[in-house]
């Protein structure tokens, strides 16, 4: 009866082992195309490893994740058989240019000629890591220093350190008159990036700043003085879902993005405020050589009625065509959608045309959330734009558009040139 147990126990133990054989595994993962970036950064990040059994899924997720980088234009994959039941799989990756100038020219609202030089890399060190700042004269100096490294402590940890030291002439508006005021804002952030999983990723952190408003020209108000030092403490969390596949200019799927902040302060103009809104983004690529993008801009902030409200109508934040800075809100709706068709596409460059409609509507410092449907507070705006991408230097996208008014409202502009670097969203 024992010899009869014993074979029985054998022929399961030997029945189980040809069973789990039969698992695929990860003999070796191999990196093709990585010139500057490290390989052996790469091979961190990755989900699929050494040793591990073989998941299918995986590996295309990790080719999403590669062409998510800065670093990387396209990516893709072979799995090769190597000996029994044993898989080598093969990345080969494209390259992009990622040390990149910013240069920028406008006038101001006064006229003032302005213009912004930067120097930004993207994959400094080859690890992923942005590194860079800006110098920028719109008659009066700011600068920046950026540094950003999501992966600086594991493959799931990383971290960013900003600090900003910006001033601009800014209107305030006070019911139908408004005043030009200097502002400043020198500030110092650091925030922890921590990657959830593939599709989810938040940040948290503190900004340390100083502003400071001072009285230039226009109008005045006795309740509002001619110049303010403030120093506030932020608090920031931003909630990152992204499912969003890139194949060169053309992007597909959806990706939602939460701003939520609380501001700490302590002056008799301002008090203690929150902030939050959320970009919802959803793009379909259509056919060979276009691509459908849609943005939804919901956010609040606490209502006070104050010419320092948070939410700005501008050009180059919600709709083309509007103008500079033309109005202040404490709450947001903003829609923007446009097509994209791609013209003409070779090695290096990419052309496309654009024709777009950004819709927004806004809540006034201290009123109601049914401004959000009054006439005055609607602005329309359509048109057409050009874009001009390189498809080997990251970021690298020229854009222009030109936005009319759809809807009467007087106190917008009718139309206008929209000039920038990247897509609009």
């Amino acid at each position: 009866m024992k010899l009869k147990n014993w074979v029985f126990s054998l022929c399961f133990f030997l029945m189980s082992s040809a069973f789990f054989s039969q698992e695929k595994t990860v003999l070796e993962v191999v990196i093709n195309g990585a010139k500057k970036t490290k390989v052996a950064f790469l091979k961190n990040i990755l989900s699929t490893q050494k040793g591990q059994v073989l998941d299918s899924l995986l590996v295309e997720q990790d080719v999403i994740l590669l062409k998510r980088l800065p670093a990387i234009s396209n990516a893709n994959y072979q799995v090769l058989s190597t000996e029994s039941n044993s898989y080598s799989v093969l990345f080969t990756v494209e390259e992009n240019i990622t040390i990149t100038p910013e240069i920028n020219f406008w006038t101001t609202t006064n006229k003032q000629f302005a213009y912004k030089l930067g120097l930004y890399d993207y994959n400094f060190l080859g690890r992923n890591i942005t590194f860079g700042g800006f110098y920028q004269n719109n008659g009066f100096d700011s600068y920046a220093l950026n540094f950003r490294a999501p992966n600086l402590f594991s493959s799931k940890w990383g971290m960013v350190v900003n600090h900003q030291n910006w001033k601009s002439e800014e209107p305030l508006y006070f019911e139908n008159a408004a005043a030009n005021y200097l502002y400043n804002n020198i500030s110092f952030e650091v925030l922890g990036l921590h990657q959830i999983d593939f599709k989810n990723q938040i940040q948290f952190g503190f900004n340390f700043f100083k502003e400071k408003y001072q009285y230039l020209s226009g109008v005045t108000d006795s309740s509002i003085p001619k110049s303010l030092n403030l120093n506030k403490t932020l608090l920031k969390l931003v909630y990152t879902y992204d499912d969003l596949d890139y194949f060169y200019q053309y992007i597909s799927g959806f990706k939602s993005v939460l701003y939520a902040q609380y501001v700490l302060t302590e002056n008799d103009f301002q008090n203690e405020f929150y902030i939050f809104w959320n970009d919802f983004l959803y793009f379909k690529r259509i056919n060979e050589n276009g691509n459908l993008a849609s943005r939804l801009r919901i956010g609040l902030s606490s209502n006070e009625k104050t010419p320092f409200a948070p939410f700005a109508l501008d050009n180059n934040i919600n709709l083309r065509g509007v103008g500079i800075l033309v109005d202040r809100g404490t709450g947001s709706v903003v829609w923007n959608t446009e097509y994209r068709h791609t013209v003409y596409d070779q090695n290096w460059i990419t052309i496309q045309t654009n024709m777009f409609t950004d819709f927004g509507s806004w809540r006034n410092p201290g009123g109601a959330i049914n401004d959000f449907i009054k006439n005055e507070n609607i602005h329309i705006y359509s048109g057409f734009g050009l874009r001009f991408i390189s498809k080997k230097i990251y970021n690298a996208t020229f854009r222009v558009d030109y936005g009319f008014r759809l809807n009467q409202n007087q106190n917008n502009s009718k139309g206008g040139f929209v000039f920038g670097i990247g897509q609009y969203f």
